[in-house]
């Protein structure tokens, strides 16, 4: 069972229905035991960077995300869910996110229009699990006015990047950890491939615990 973590932001309902559209339970929760007993954790999010980390540590939810995030299950966060692994955001002043990917959130430059919002093009390498089976270029769907920029010395070697204005790492994949700047729930086909591919991990791991 998957859980879907319900910090109050994000498209909860869309994102527990496309697991269910691959196969895989999913349940949303805002319950520390919940997550704790998940095999795999799942956190979406649309909204601002800092109030959704007052949302979290209120909810009691840190120490449990912590713990999941230890490397041992698999854990994916979407959209604002995957800014949060960074270090440190600039959204409406200095915010602290989950350190678990050495970086900072930034806002996109004037140029092109903000918020980025539509379908854009994803590239890739073939190291992502995650992108099994999705061709590189394929396009996925965004809707974010900031995005994640990763330190020179972050030990994440697996990135997908986009193009808007500025070059993002529109997702990550490292260990069992996972992330994605697009929406995959609302991607269509490839979004439908990615989610695929993470329950294909989620399974992978509940075998080899049995």
């Amino acid at each position: 069972m998957i859980a879907i973590v319900d910090y109050g932001r994000g498209n909860l309902a869309s994102v527990q229905r496309a697991f269910a559209r691959v196969g895989v339970p999913a349940v949303v929760t805002d319950h520390a035991q919940i997550v704790d007993d998940a095999e795999a954790v799942v956190i979406p999010g649309d909204g601002a960077f800092h109030d959704a980390m007052q949302s979290l540590a209120r909810l009691g939810l840190l120490p449990a995300l912590q713990r999941a995030l230890d490397g041992n299950r698999p854990f994916l966060g979407i959209c604002l869910g995957y800014q949060l692994l960074f270090s440190t955001s600039e959204e409406f002043g200095e915010g602290h996110g989950l350190n678990v990917i050495p970086g900072r959130v930034r806002r996109f430059p004037s140029g092109p229009k903000i918020p980025h919002m539509g379908w854009n093009r994803v590239n890739h390498d073939g190291r992502l699990r995650l992108f099994d089976g999705i061709p590189d270029g394929a396009h996925f769907y965004f809707v974010h006015s900031y995005y994640p920029e990763p330190t020179a010395s972050t030990p994440v070697r697996a990135f997908a990047w986009c193009d808007y204005g500025v070059r993002f790492p529109a997702a990550m994949e490292e260990g069992l950890i996972a992330g994605t700047q697009f929406h995959p729930e609302k991607s269509q086909r490839w979004g439908t491939r990615l989610l695929e591919n993470f329950a294909v991990l989620v399974r992978e791991r509940a075998l080899a615990q049995a």
